[in-house]
């Protein structure tokens, strides 16, 4: 029996996010450049894309590039950010021919212009598309996120746009980058690393969290699924007791 039948179509979470953590460590492993484990990862990309497609998952969020990244060697940062946009031109029509939205959060405007531009193209021409939502988080820390959410939501009080009364997580949702996204129902982490790394903080509040050894690189949708059934063995009380589920 293979691993996506055994899924129950009724439990699958709506919303996956993925550390794609071990890009570096694989290439170390077999003598290469970082750079060519960052090329294969891209490979692991479409896995993930492609599993999330057949479980029917409606949304998936990939950690591709940290605020903290910015602090390796340019080398690696270039090469990193040239793949981006040679990816995007590559993928752009597999991903309209699977219907599948591109989105993209963090500080965008960090990333190099052409990058920039080859981001919001291929989001302008894949935004109508319905069967799955993917998220690309570049140039995205957690903690800068809720800065900058609580500083416009501070500057809207200021202005009586908003009173202090009125601030609920409703409010705090709609001025985070992740305001059209559910909730995070299960975060991947690969490599064996047992991290959050400053990713999506506030939206993994109640997520199930699920680590794998396996490098990103070697990330297979069969990978995926494994963690999918492990999601759906788990009881989620999201802080009831297992008496009041029943």
């Amino acid at each position: 029996m293979e691993l996506l039948d055994q899924l129950d179509k009724n439990r699958i979470p709506n919303h996956i996010a993925i550390i794609m953590d071990g890009n570096g460590r694989w290439a170390k492993k077999r003598g290469l450049l970082r750079v060519l484990g960052h090329e294969k990862g891209a490979n692991a990309v479409k896995e993930a894309i492609k599993g999330a497609g057949e479980a029917g998952i409606k949304h998936l969020t990939l950690y591709a590039f940290s605020t903290e990244n910015w602090n390796r060697p340019k080398e690696e940062v270039d090469k990193l950010m040239n793949l981006l946009v040679s990816s995007l031109k590559k993928e752009f029509k597999t991903l309209n021919k699977n219907k599948i939205r591109l989105n993209a959060i963090g500080n965008l405007h960090e990333l190099p212009q052409k990058a920039q531009n080859e981001l919001k193209e291929v989001i302008e021409k894949t935004k109508n598309n319905e069967n799955l939502t993917l998220t690309l988080a570049l140039s995205y820390g957690s903690r800068a996120e809720l800065l900058n959410s609580v500083k416009n939501i501070a500057t809207k009080v200021k202005n009586n746009i908003i009173s202090v009364e009125n601030i609920d997580e409703s409010i705090i949702n709609e001025h985070l980058y992740t305001q059209n996204l559910p909730d995070v129902d299960l975060l991947i982490r690969t490599s064996g690393e047992q991290r959050i790394s400053n990713f999506l903080l506030w939206q993994i509040a109640y997520a199930e969290l699920y680590f794998t050894d396996i490098l990103w690189p070697d990330f297979k949708k069969e990978h995926l699924f494994k963690a999918l059934i492990n999601y759906q063995n788990r009881e989620r009380r999201f802080g009831k007791t297992s008496e009041q589920l029943k």
